[in-house]
């Protein structure tokens, strides 16, 4: 007796259909899984007639041998229990019907002995996967009724066991059907939530600035400044005034968190927001068999406080997907790849004890350790962020003014009417590539005179021309000019600071 029902498998953030096959022949009781099955998966038999059992359906006790295919791809976790458990039962019963029915169902839970449903990650991939595919109908725990809800087109029964898992295949339970649920219960946060405000950072008018222009455009921002400036409080302000994504925006952020085990209870427009420590490693920064934290800020802001302390390696690895908005992970038989468009804000000590340059403590480190200190940032990482800043610690007028600065809200409006215009050209302005800003950031006579000086003088490379231009970009799209002046492109150039403070140091 022969049955299948399909399932998916996770590979980083994206699902294959798998196949999961059951043959039940006459022979000694003996169950074999095949198709590179991990441990979890091996266990699930123990787990599935356990199950069974307990449901108080019967164990076939002859020879049954499982198969998850395709064959060559690697199946991890728990995932395919009740595909596993489902299969058993149709070989059990009327053959013919149930294989008729069960090819339209995609199956995903994990199964408690007592034949309860535990929940899975990875849920919204299978389904984005499963309605590619053309599969009508999919079977998921209650736990991941949220996910099942988000995503319209397909018939999602969210059940608690496995009796109501095989109610749902043989039509009895369409109450259970998450299409057929109010709208309303499909929680969603269209507004953007922040702890911090602009309003209530002192001074700071020209970082102000310059993050605007990063929110506006995506560029990315190294802040240079003694302790205390305000460094972190800036770029924790920074999502308060980005653009709230769009609807695909939304369901691609919540599908990658999903992927890492997240429950996605509501759909959130805000942009995620990540600061991982300085003592990561590079699995953890760029990912492996799950994606990492460049992955989680995809669409968002990726905060690495105490730049010059996290690992050379994970720093140097920053390179590619700085430029492409991609990860690409290599392994033995594995390759995966990534997306990652976020904004980089990065914070720094100028030397070892932080206060180069400070007008109210005497820095105590010498030449020789501050150019050392300095050295760990490669001149080819340097050329991939678009902004450098050097912040001054407020003053006292600065610190102990009563009145609010521009809030936040204020901001993002200006901000929201930059970025109208970009999704008009097609693309931010932050990742262009060489040919789109060649037509969308076209300077006049007076701008390239001055672009040709500043080459020569700073002896800049063509990448970081580029750049300049497409920040020019974002300073006027803020304006609401179409061309860009002459103001603009010098005042871009004023954001290279770090170029001008390394030769001082």
């Amino acid at each position: 007796m022969f049955s299948s029902v399909y399932s998916a498998s996770l590979n980083g953030i994206n699902s294959q259909l798998i196949l999961c096959e059951v043959d039940i022949s006459q022979g000694l009781p003996r169950c074999t899984v095949v198709g590179l099955p991990d441990a979890a998966v091996h266990e699930a038999t123990e787990r599935v007639w356990a199950a069974l059992k307990n449901s108080g359906y019967a164990c076939p006790a002859s020879r049954v041998r499982i198969n998850l295919a395709p064959g060559d791809i690697r199946k991890e976790g728990p995932r395919f229990d009740l595909a596993i458990a489902l299969a058993l039962l149709a070989s059990t019963s009327n053959v013919s019907y149930f294989a008729e029915r069960l090819k339209d169902w995609l199956t995903l839970g994990e199964l408690a002995m007592d034949g309860k449903l535990r929940p899975v990650k990875g849920v919204l991939s299978a389904l984005i996967m499963a309605k590619k595919s053309g599969i009508k109908n999919v079977l998921l725990p209650a736990e991941n009724k949220y996910e099942g809800a988000l995503i319209k087109g397909l018939n999602c029964f969210a059940v608690t066991d496995l009796q109501q898992a095989w109610q749902c295949i043989l039509g009895e339970e369409e109450s259970l059907n998450l299409a057929k649920i109010d709208e309303n219960t499909v929680l969603t946060n269209p507004k953007l939530e922040t702890n911090s405000d602009f309003a209530y950072v002192c001074g700071q008018v020209i970082a102000k600035k310059a993050l605007e222009i990063c929110a506006a455009g995506s560029h990315h921002l190294l802040m240079l400044g003694s302790p205390g400036s305000g460094k972190t409080m800036l770029a924790r302000c920074l999502p308060s005034i980005m653009p709230r994504l769009s609807d695909k925006e939304a369901i691609e952020t919540a599908m990658i968190r999903n992927s890492v085990g997240q429950g996605v209870s509501a759909l959130s427009y805000c942009p995620p927001f990540r600061q991982p420590s300085s003592n990561i490693s590079l699995a953890g920064l760029m990912g492996s068999f799950e994606p990492g934290e460049i992955t989680l800020a995809h669409r968002g802001v990726l905060f690495l406080d105490e730049f010059l302390e996290f690992k050379r390696d994970c720093l140097e690895a920053l390179r590619s997907p700085l430029e492409s908005g991609w990860a690409e992970i290599a392994r033995a038989k594995l390759h995966l790849r990534y997306p990652c468009r976020f904004v980089l804000i990065a914070a720094m000590n100028p030397c070892p004890c932080g206060y180069w340059g400070d007008m109210q403590r005497e820095c105590k480190c010498t030449q020789y350790q501050r150019r050392r200190y300095l050295a760990r940032l490669s001149g080819p990482l340097l050329d991939r962020i678009d902004l450098h800043l050097h912040i001054n610690r407020p003053n006292s007028e600065e610190i102990l003014q009563e009145e609010l600065a521009e809030s936040s809200q204020d901001i993002a409006q200006r901000v929201e009417m930059a970025v109208a215009i970009q999704r008009k050209r097609g693309e931010r302005n932050g990742f262009l590539n060489s040919e789109q800003t060649r037509k969308f950031c076209q300077l006049d006579r007076e701008s390239k005179c001055f672009l040709q000086k500043l080459i020569d003088h700073s002896a800049i490379s063509g990448r970081v021309k580029d750049r300049l231009c497409r920040v020019a970009r974002t300073i006027a799209d803020l304006e609401g000019r179409e061309k860009i002046c002459l103001n603009d492109i010098c005042e871009a150039s004023e954001y290279r600071a770090l170029d001008k403070f390394s030769i001082t140091v």
